[in-house]
């Protein structure tokens, strides 16, 4: 399917680019702090078979923490939800996405959740295979399979970059592994995870993944079961109730359907039997969130009544 440039969404990207200048790029990763924050680019999928965009569409970006959504799905659907669940908790948290106090407080000392950095640890440490690149494998080639682009792969600058700098994820590595929450080489765990957030596509890929949720799991374009519908429920549970960091209630209340945002500005959303949507906005809140990015949903959920509740 090809995206038609819509005049609408031009004019809406036009009326929030502006907050980018109240923004910041996550910097904290040194190959994302390159990027232009200025940026702001939308793919809106209907699952009617029609995809409309404005702004650059095509610009790749690195999935970041929105990677955690589609890892959960696998490893859901590869160990099933009580492996799963035994290891990982369902609860949304207040704290920072990378914060470890939970950890240290919570009996049992496992993640709250699934989309929280020790979460997303702990589902990565899940996949399944025999070394570092079967795991890899498995994870990419569904990745793509969700994208419908075999070209789909990692950044390899930005995957260097956030292995060398990751230190907070190695000590809630250690700590989970002290705690028998996780298993194995945490180097290796360590490659493996910054491999998954530097996973790099456009925003049609990312808003053709997003039409893959809001059909409950089937392919927009085929009809096939990608993901079952009860695991696809649960993928966009968390992200009503998690997706968004700590800003995810308010979210909630302002615009109202699954989403999950990256600290490189991308920010996946889905409307339900509708549409998919795929953004990219680097320069972010103080929350981890695209600061343009946010505004752009909220006028989009509040123009077309796209709320769930």
């Amino acid at each position: 399917m090809k995206c038609e440039t819509n005049e609408h969404l031009e004019e809406l990207v036009a009326q929030v680019r502006s907050l980018t200048k109240h923004g910041k790029v996550a910097d904290y990763i040194p190959a994302l702090g390159k990027v232009n924050g200025e940026d702001l680019s939308i793919a809106l999928y209907d699952i009617k078979k029609e995809c409309l965009y404005a702004g650059d569409y095509q610009k790749k970006f690195t999935l970041q923490s929105i990677s955690k959504v589609l890892s959960l799905a696998l490893v859901l659907m590869e160990r099933g939800k009580d492996y799963v669940f035994e290891k990982v908790g369902m609860e949304p948290t207040g704290d920072p996405f990378n914060s470890i106090s939970k950890l240290e407080t919570s009996i049992p000392s496992k993640p709250l959740n699934p989309m929280i950095n020790a979460g997303a640890l702990a589902v990565t440490n899940m996949i399944p295979g025999y070394d570092l690149e079967d795991k890899w494998d498995k994870l990419i080639i569904f990745v793509q399979k969700l994208a419908s682009d075999a070209e789909v792969d990692y950044d390899k600058e930005v995957a260097q970059s956030e292995y060398e700098t990751a230190h907070l994820n190695r000590a809630l590595c250690y700590f989970m592994k002290q705690h028998g929450i996780i298993e194995g080489d945490i180097e290796e765990l360590m490659e493996l995870y910054t491999r998954q957030c530097s996973i790099e596509m456009n925003c049609f890929d990312l808003a053709r993944i997003g039409a893959v949720f809001a059909l409950n799991g089937q392919d927009p374009d085929t009809g096939e079961t990608i993901i079952p519908k009860d695991i696809a429920r649960i993928c966009k549970t968390f992200m009503v109730t998690c997706g968004m960091y700590d800003a995810s209630g308010e979210f909630a209340m302002k615009v109202g359907i699954p989403a999950k945002s990256g600290v490189s500005g991308g920010i996946m959303a889905v409307v339900p039997e509708k549409y998919g949507i795929g953004i990219f906005g680097p320069a972010l809140d103080e929350k981890g969130n695209s600061i343009a990015g946010l505004k752009l949903l909220q006028s989009l959920a509040n123009e077309y009544d796209f709320s769930i509740f």
